[in-house]
């Protein structure tokens, strides 16, 4: 027994020792296993801080409020969804919601690149008029949309997030944003219309906007009414004017009418009328007025957006449908462009 003590001694060390390699093998590199995980987690921590500083540098819009007749500082995302929240339906099609924050968004920082405060008071960036773009803020909206507030507010955070970083550009430069309610089927040139041609701003087909509630339209006014808002004379002729040349959009290029020859666009300014694609009648003492489309006709058509996304057109299908040979450009550059120069 004595004899076999020494022996059970050295079995019982042989087998700890072995029990304990394993441990004293992991043990040196249990570090490094915790510090592969930790850069891993640190890696993907600086590319979400990389995305997020693809959206630039936080601004503010100073924005004009023609009823207050006051000076709002808006954080520029915020400006955004104000926009397309006053300018587009929110029960649009989410990807017409893009598209048009894609537009609002161009639109503001162009401006504040350029620093066009013309219709602006000093001190402001843009008015919240059609001169530059319609904006509401949240306590607007609330009242304006009531119980429906909530169900659309989140639609449209959605949109202007999903393109959130996003501005449109040509030869790298923040395009002429243009957009209107409604066509005739076709979209303007920019010539045909204003009076500079910008490339990207070509006439289209829109054949969508026969769908919307705005692509006809009658106004009725008196015969005196109408030589007078026109400075013209009418004979006693059946006829009142002629027109003698359209436009590429299929719009009213030029009237002859009592001895004068004015323009489809100074009509449509002069009567009011919602398009430059019109015909008229005269009945009695009276002249009735039918038009097509709403708008300028001049970029992207907002009904025409919401026909093309109802098909399954994404934003970058409708915006590169209506803005011909633009990028989808990201706006960090610009927006620290513009506050380096502030």
């Amino acid at each position: 027994m004595k004899a076999l003590k020494p022996m059970i001694i050295l079995i019982i060390v042989t087998a700890v020792i072995i029990l304990m390699i394993p441990a004293i093998l992991v043990l040196p590199f249990s570090n490094e296993s915790a510090s592969g995980k930790l850069v891993e987690k640190l890696e993907t921590s600086k590319k979400v801080n990389s995305v997020e500083k693809n959206t630039g540098p936080a601004l503010e819009v100073s924005v004009y409020r023609e009823a207050a007749q006051s000076i709002e500082d808006v954080p520029l995302e915020d400006y955004v969804r104000g926009v397309v929240a006053a300018e587009m339906p929110a029960d649009f099609e989410p990807e017409a919601l893009k598209a048009q924050a894609l537009t609002a968004r161009t639109y503001i920082v162009k401006q504040l690149i350029t620093k066009n405060v013309k219709d602006a008071p000093k001190g402001a960036n843009v008015t919240d008029t059609e001169s530059h773009q319609v904006y509401k803020n949240d306590k607007e909206l609330k009242r304006i949309w009531g119980s429906d507030y909530s169900w659309k507010i989140k639609k449209i955070k959605t949109a202007v997030e999903e393109t959130n970083g996003q501005i449109l550009t040509y030869d790298s430069n923040p395009i002429e944003a243009t957009f209107f309610s409604t066509s005739n089927g076709y979209t303007e040139n920019s010539e045909d219309y204003w009076p500079n041609k910008i490339p990207y701003l070509k006439s289209v087909e829109s054949p969508w906007d026969k769908d919307s509630p705005k692509f006809y339209s009658q106004q009725v006014m008196s015969i005196d009414d109408f030589q007078n808002k026109l400075g013209v004379q009418l004979s006693s002729k059946a006829a009142i004017g002629t027109i003698t040349a359209k436009t590429a959009g299929k719009r009213v290029a030029k009237v002859e009418i009592g001895g004068k020859e004015l323009t489809g666009k100074q009509i449509r300014e002069k009567l009011n009328l919602k398009s430059s694609d019109f015909s008229w009648i005269r009945k009695g003492n009276q002249v009735i007025i039918y038009t097509k489309g709403f708008g300028h006709g001049v970029g992207m058509s907002q009904y025409g957006a919401n026909g093309m996304a109802q098909q399954g057109k994404t934003y970058k299908n409708i915006i590169q449908h209506y803005y011909k040979g633009v990028q989808i450009t990201a706006a960090a550059p610009y927006l620290t462009k513009i506050t380096a120069n502030k």
